[in-house]
């Protein structure tokens, strides 16, 4: 138990996996977290796919009674992303594909809920950063399934200037000395994965967050160099190399319409669930811009921009609590339509 609510953990067994551009996850596993009771209808579901490099003990702050998601009213569920340490990753596999897509970890996801949980309907999927990408999947693949998608600082595909940030983070990666080839490291490539925090460092926030010093006056740092040293250098310090570079490739090639021949407002005018965008102001990953683009095509969608400096972090506002109490409150009332 947390708090008053139950919380299980559990691996769910894939088999041999295969993936839609083409190999096998060899034994595959998904890794999951529940918050919550299934009701006895099995239809007070949300599901709550993992960002970048996080795993379920990184998101689940923001479940609690009066909190984002409410345990006490609904049954949440969170999966491991493939690669992301705890389900089957490429630091763990030498065979591991070289591209397995969101949705490969979306139509794995969907096994856990209706083999593990017979789940009969998803009351929402919710996502931050790729995890929205991840909720966009879910309502596009299983459409009668999924009531609501929420997502956060998300996208359905990644833009072209997305994919250049992943591109300079992938060219880091393979230009360490350690890299053999694919992703693969013959020891873990410390020096690049620190110039990769450093990069990521500017792109996690935005210029009027560095501008405004917050990473002194409201994160408590005592100047910059520390700041990144211990924010970001300590937070991808514990991550393998392989599984950055595998869950890059995912992010990367993040489009809901490879299953519609690409029609991407096809694949957008697909979808059934609810759909409510929450992009950040100041994100440099996923511009309000796209959002927008993205709900001229929707049958049923809302957008509320967060209005923060905070960059790509006001997504993830833990430590930000006027954002928090936006998106909490933009949140709450989503689900009570």
């Amino acid at each position: 138990m947390r708090g008053r609510w139950q919380v299980t953990t559990g691996i769910f067994e894939l088999g041999d996996l295969e993936v839609e551009r083409g190999g096998v996850i060899k034994d595959a596993r998904l890794s999951w977290q529940t918050h919550g009771t299934l009701n006895e209808a099995r239809d007070n579901v949300i599901v709550y796919p993992c960002s970048y490099e996080a795993t379920h003990m990184d998101l689940s702050w923001l479940i609690g009674p009066g909190l984002v998601l409410d345990p006490d009213r609904w049954f949440i569920i969170i999966p491991d992303m493939f690669s992301g340490g705890l389900s089957s990753s490429a630091s763990h596999d030498p065979g591991f594909p070289a591209v397995v897509t969101m949705a490969d970890n979306v139509r794995a996801q969907y096994r856990l809920i209706t083999e593990q949980f017979g789940v009969t309907s998803v009351a929402a999927a919710y996502g931050f950063s790729m995890g929205g990408g991840q909720a966009y999947h879910w309502a596009t693949l299983y459409p009668e399934l999924v009531e609501r998608a929420i997502v956060v600082c998300g996208s359905s595909k990644t833009s072209v200037h997305n994919r250049v940030f992943l591109s300079g983070l992938l060219r880091i990666l393979e230009a360490a000395p350690e890299h053999i080839g694919g992703g693969r490291f013959s020891s873990e490539p410390v020096a690049a994965i620190r110039a990769f925090a450093h990069v990521y460092a500017g792109w996690g926030l935005s210029q009027d967050f560095y501008r405004e010093g917050l990473f002194e006056t409201a994160l408590g740092a005592p100047d910059l160099a520390t700041y990144i040293s211990t924010d970001w250098e300590a937070r991808f310090g514990r991550r393998l190399g392989a599984n950055l570079y595998a869950q890059a490739i995912t992010w990367q090639e993040s489009d809901i319409s490879a299953g519609h021949n690409g029609d991407h407002p096809a694949a957008l005018a697909s979808i059934q669930a609810r759909v409510l965008l929450m992009p950040s102001t100041t994100d440099l990953y996923f511009r309000v811009a796209d959002n927008e683009a993205e709900l001229a095509h929707l049958r049923h969608g809302k957008i509320a921009p967060i209005q923060s400096v905070w960059g790509h972090r006001a997504g993830n506002p833990r430590t930000i609590p006027a954002d928090l109490k936006f998106l909490t409150e933009q949140v709450h009332a989503w689900l009570d339509t």
